[in-house]
């Protein structure tokens, strides 16, 4: 019974950040590859043909396995991520929110931001093959 109610939920968070994931391609403020990225790691622990069917998908695939294999982020996904943080930071304290929430929230998208600038673009072979072109 419990094997079941596993694979209840990983189908269920895969197919909830699936839909997420496809809403965030036209509606700017709702991040895509995250989702698409939770998705499918949830579908690797229990709909493995939702996972085959997202690493081979033309659009979906690419971020996906390039994460998996180098830890990629691309430059204009810290860009945009980056600037949906900034723009987290400063509504918050234009809100309503605690003074310790006003204060924890930034600093910790800092530590986020700082971690996601870390992050390789691309594959030291991409490098040795632009230096080459």
């Amino acid at each position: 019974m419990w094997h079941i109610i596993k694979l209840f939920f990983w189908r269920l968070l895969a197919l909830i950040s699936l839909i997420l994931g496809l809403i965030g391609i036209p509606l700017p403020g709702l991040p895509t590859v995250p989702f698409i990225l939770l998705s499918a790691w949830s579908a690797g622990k229990g709909w493995p043909a939702l996972e085959h069917w997202l690493l081979t998908h033309s659009r979906l695939g690419p971020p996906v396995v390039a994460w998996r294999t180098h830890g990629i982020v691309p430059r204009h996904a810290k860009y945009l991520a980056s600037a949906m943080m900034i723009l987290s930071a400063v509504l918050i304290q234009f809100s309503g929110a605690p003074k310790l929430l006003k204060l924890m929230l930034p600093l910790f998208l800092l530590v986020v931001a700082c971690w996601l600038w870390r992050r390789p673009e691309h594959t030291k072979q991409d490098e040795k093959h632009d230096k080459t072109v």
